[in-house]
């Protein structure tokens, strides 16, 4: 891998800003993000990725690799939590391995956000409608989830797959993206233009300032989870690695775009920490917040802004 590609991605302000709010965390700075604020702030980045990606997705015609695209991305999303269930099932229960494998299977908004900066940094760009991939693969991953918990696990469940489908797709941040990536899609160019310094010149300042939260919620999160040993924390950095380093390869099939193939490779290895959760709580109430989150945010989501990504981009260059 090029050690600059490394470099440059490791001094990036906002990577530097995720590392500030872990330090702030670990020597109990009474810094800190209001709550309102960084709601605000995710919103924010949920509606600029989706909003600049029904525009571009405007501005093309759908073609086969679009289609074929799409189709990839719900049938990772489907294949993923699967696979990770079995693994994670010889030393979690039931619920607990659900719900962490339904999160490697979803994806994470902020992850794909941090990937658009990093490629705009190395000057590639990638296509409109992977926004419209990433919007798509929230909910398969949660309803393969709930059918392995019904098939595995036989304790007495008030739920169905559908409830819990119509839950995810409803879901505050599956809600913002998919909407901002339809008004964009249909709003008029010219009228867009109006918008675009609030979707795209202040992107990076917001995002710096929402990935310094992150860094003091991982850190703060991160203490709950050593309990569950060594096992948990390394599926947590090698299935991921796994999925994004396979699909880097994989996506080659699908497209030549170095840039699609980077998104596709950090939507396969991303672990979801907003849907996922908010989903878990109504169908898995026996499994514990206290792992399949600080799975997703203290171990999968560092590893992929700091070694994931150039990583992923240096397989999307040479295969």
């Amino acid at each position: 891998m090029d050690i600059q590609v490394l470099i440059s991605n490791l001094t990036n302000p906002t990577l530097l800003f995720f590392l500030l709010g872990i330090m702030a965390t670990l020597v109990k700075s009474d810094l800190q993000i209001p709550e309102s604020s960084s709601k605000f702030i995710s919103l924010y980045l949920l509606f600029a990725i989706g909003f600049k990606g029904g525009q571009e997705l405007s501005h093309s015609t759908f073609t086969a690799e679009i289609g074929y695209s799409l189709l990839f991305g719900l049938a990772m999303s489907a294949l993923i939590p699967i696979y990770s269930f079995f693994i994670l099932k010889r030393k979690l229960s039931v619920s607990d391995s659900c719900a962490v494998a339904a999160a490697f299977g979803s994806v994470s908004a902020v992850t794909f956000v941090a990937a658009s900066s990093y490629l705009e940094a190395q000057n590639v760009t990638f296509g409109g409608h992977m926004v419209a991939v990433m919007a798509l693969m929230e909910a398969p991953a949660i309803i393969i989830a709930v059918i392995l918990m019904d098939r595995y696990d036989d304790s007495d469940r008030d739920r169905t797959i559908w409830s819990i489908a119509r839950h995810s797709l409803t879901n505050g941040s599956v809600l913002m993206v998919i909407g901002s990536l339809i008004i964009g899609l249909v709003a008029d160019s010219k009228q867009a233009e109006g918008i675009k310094p609030f979707t795209t010149d202040i992107f990076k300042g917001f995002l710096a300032i929402f990935l310094l939260d992150m860094g003091m919620i991982t850190a703060r999160r991160f203490g709950a989870f050593r309990r569950y040993g060594w096992f948990v924390t390394g599926m947590a950095i090698l299935i991921p690695a796994f999925n994004g380093c396979f699909v880097a390869f994989a996506s080659g099939y699908i497209t030549s775009d170095v840039g699609n193939r980077t998104i596709f490779a950090v939507l396969a290895a991303s672990a979801s920490y907003i849907a996922v959760p908010a989903a878990m709580r109504l169908a898995a109430p026996k499994a514990d917040p206290g792992l399949y989150i600080p799975v997703a945010l203290g171990v999968t989501f560092p590893f992929n802004i700091t070694i994931g990504l150039p990583l992923y981009y240096y397989l999307a260059r040479i295969f």
